[in-house]
């Protein structure tokens, strides 16, 4: 698996089926709506995330809430609010998080 294919799709057999489409798709057997859902299909999946999952997950990295905040670009503060439960994260945090829990830390670094 390729480096950037590594950090989009959940696996090997997704980056495959996903290649498969889109050469239907650019020859017009598959249309653009069809190509949306194996877009979706095949990406690292988003769910969300507890304070406690997030404290282990930055735990497993081995990294500090100021070095876990600089990868996510975010403040510390939050790294903390979230662990504590405070806040949640959302949006692209918690797309990178999702990374982060699917690939290492070093997917997004």
């Amino acid at each position: 698996m390729s480096e950037k294919a590594k950090n989009r799709f959940r696996s090997d057999m997704a980056e495959a089926l996903h290649e498969t489409a889109s050469g239907l798709h650019r020859i017009g057997l598959l249309d653009a709506k069809t190509m949306r859902e194996f877009d979706v299909a095949c990406l690292t999946p988003v769910e969300p995330m507890s304070g406690k999952e997030i404290l282990a997950l930055r735990e497993r990295e081995g990294v500090s809430q100021g070095i876990f905040a600089r990868a996510l670009n975010v403040r510390p503060k939050l790294v903390s609010e979230w662990e504590r439960g405070e806040k949640k994260p959302s949006g692209p945090s918690l797309k990178l998080l999702a990374l982060v829990k699917a690939r290492g830390l070093e997917a997004i670094i």
